[in-house]
């Protein structure tokens, strides 16, 4: 019988019929893994609540056809309560796995993995702000997809910075000589707070005032927009929330 074990996060759940679910995660070696899991829906299911959304697992499988069949699952990392105690952390891990989920769909890796179940035990301990968390995985993720912005150097010359106008289409901050009419302009806070974000330099994210992380979550909200080529659903949720 053809088998795998893996640790992976869960990203989303579908229901299959009267019982089972459809699971969606990303594994450490396995990339992306959708996979059957058999009557966790019952009341007496023995694994039931470990496959739930920001979940991280042990797992099992057995590879089937068109869908995986999930054998076996322990807990690894138990994120999900407390994410969902709280309603600001509760959305921003939505649109950190829609996201993960988008940019694992054709190729997914250990680096991608990692990321994500740092950002959700992070974030189910609150150590952070919820915004600058999410804010912080989206870029970082981006970059590990091959989206790395620039916040400092101009992303079409080299030119060295510091830049204001800001292009999520030519990939971060650019030069005046090659600037769009129209480009938007960034203040030196909030370019020096997407460069703590992306660089994981919670010291001096932490530091910025609201307008700062205001301004840097439309930034990064726009920039995600783009190269994922659609807008993530849980972050338009979360902008009709705060408008």
């Amino acid at each position: 019988m053809p088998t795998y074990r893996d640790e992976a996060v869960v990203l989303r759940t579908h229901k299959l019929g009267e019982a089972d679910r459809i699971v969606t995660m990303i594994g450490r070696r396995h990339g992306k893994i959708r996979a059957v899991a058999k009557g966790v829906r019952r009341t007496g299911s023995r694994f039931g609540a470990r496959l739930e959304p920001f979940m991280v697992v042990d797992a099992q499988f057995y590879v089937g056809r068109t869908l995986d069949i999930v054998q076996q699952v322990d807990s690894a990392g138990s994120y999900g309560a407390d994410i969902a105690a709280d309603y600001a952390r509760y959305t921003v891990a939505h649109a950190m796995v829609e996201a993960a989920d988008r940019l694992t769909e054709h190729e997914a890796g250990t680096p991608h993995y990692l990321l994500l179940v740092g950002a959700l035990r992070s974030l189910a301990r609150a150590e952070h702000p919820a915004g600058l968390t999410r804010d912080s995985y989206l870029l970082r993720a981006l970059s590990i997809a091959g989206w790395a912005p620039s916040f400092v150097d101009c992303a079409v010359t080299g030119a060295a910075g510091p830049h204001s106008a800001f292009v999520p289409q030519l990939g971060g901050v650019v030069a005046d000589a090659v600037a769009p009419p129209g480009a938007v302009r960034l203040d030196a806070a909030t370019l020096s707070l997407l460069g703590a974000l992306l660089a994981g330099d919670w010291e001096a994210a932490e530091d910025s005032d609201e307008r700062t992380r205001d301004q840097a979550s439309g930034v990064t909200a726009a920039y995600a927009q783009f190269h994922l080529e659609r807008g993530l659903r849980s972050l338009e949720l979360q902008d009709r929330e705060t408008a």
